[in-house]
C-alpha cells in the first residue's frame, strides 16, 4: 500500500500536471530578464534548471536561438516539454534531461546562460549561487527568480506560512555579491505573473477528485496558499536576479 507521503506527492503532481508553468512568471517577464542578461552568442548554450514543463525553455529556444538543456527530476514534466517542443518544431533545440540540479554532471564552463525561474529554492538560494557558478563560460550570466520579503516587518500569518525560507531582496542581493557575482539587475515580478500561475492552478483545484488519496489535503493547501497571496501579497514577491560572476582577481 502507498504511504501517506507517496499519496500526498502523487496528489500534488496530479494537481500540477498540465499547467502552463509551475510558479509565478510570464513570457513578458522572461523576455525582460533576457534583455538584462546582455549580449549572447549567436547560438547560446542555455541550461534551464528545474524547468518543469518548460515554458521558459521553449521561449529561449524560439526567440533567442538557444540550444537549451532543460533539466528536472520529474519525468512527466519533461515529457510535457518534449511534446511541446515537437509541436513547435523545436526538438532539435531543446534537450530535456532528467537530472538533479544540485548534482549536475556537466563540465565547468559548459553554458553561456543559466536560467532558473522559481526553482533555486529547492536547493537553497545560496547553494544554487555557489554550485552553479562553475557551469558558466567566461562572460556568462545567471538569471533566476526567487521569492523574498518586500517589507521589513511582514505579518505573523505570512511569516508562519513561509517560515525561514524568505529573506529580503536586499539580503539576497548581498548574498549574490558575497558569492562573487555582479548584479546586472533585479526585477520584482508583477501581480499578473502570480495570476498566470494561480489562475490555472485554482481551476485544477476546483475540478480535482477529492476522493483520490491525498487530494483533499493538496487542494486545501493550494487554496490556503492562494488565499494568503490575496491577503498578504504586498509583503512578499518573486524577484528576478540577473547575475554575472566577477572574474577571478578582478
Amino acid at each position: 500500500m502507498p504511504s501517506d507521503h507517496d499519496a500526498s506527492r502523487e496528489a500534488f503532481f496530479a494537481l500540477h500536471h498540465g499547467l502552463p508553468r509551475q510558479g509565478p512568471g510570464s513570457d513578458a517577464t522572461t523576455r525582460h530578464l533576457l534583455s538584462l542578461a546582455g549580449p549572447l552568442p549567436e547560438r547560446p548554450r542555455v541550461l534551464d534548471l528545474g524547468c518543469g514543463p518548460g515554458r521558459s525553455a521553449l521561449l529561449l529556444a524560439a526567440e533567442a536561438g538557444a540550444r537549451v538543456t532543460a533539466v528536472d527530476l520529474h519525468e512527466p514534466f519533461l515529457d510535457e516539454l518534449r511534446r511541446a517542443a515537437e509541436a513547435r518544431s523545436l526538438s532539435a533545440s531543446v534537450n530535456a534531461v532528467r537530472a538533479d540540479m544540485g548534482e549536475l554532471p556537466c563540465p565547468d564552463g559548459s553554458f553561456d546562460l543559466l536560467w532558473a525561474e522559481g526553482s533555486a529554492y529547492l536547493i537553497g538560494f545560496d547553494t544554487a549561487l555557489r554550485g552553479w557558478r562553475r557551469l558558466l563560460a567566461p562572460g556568462g550570466t545567471l538569471v533566476l527568480t526567487h521569492c523574498s520579503w518586500t517589507v521589513g516587518t511582514p505579518s505573523g500569518r505570512a511569516r508562519a506560512f513561509w517560515a525561514d525560507l524568505l529573506r529580503t531582496t536586499a539580503e539576497d542581493t548581498r548574498a549574490a555579491r558575497d558569492a562573487g557575482y555582479r548584479v546586472l539587475g533585479t526585477v520584482l515580478l508583477p501581480d499578473s505573473d502570480w495570476d498566470e500561475y494561480y489562475g490555472p492552478l485554482a481551476t485544477h483545484a476546483d475540478a480535482a477528485d477529492l476522493d483520490r488519496p491525498g487530494m483533499a489535503e493538496a487542494v486545501a493547501d493550494t487554496r490556503a496558499e492562494i488565499a494568503l497571496r490575496r491577503a498578504h501579497g504586498g509583503e512578499y514577491g518573486y524577484v528576478g536576479h540577473v547575475l554575472r560572476p566577477v572574474a577571478d582577481g578582478a
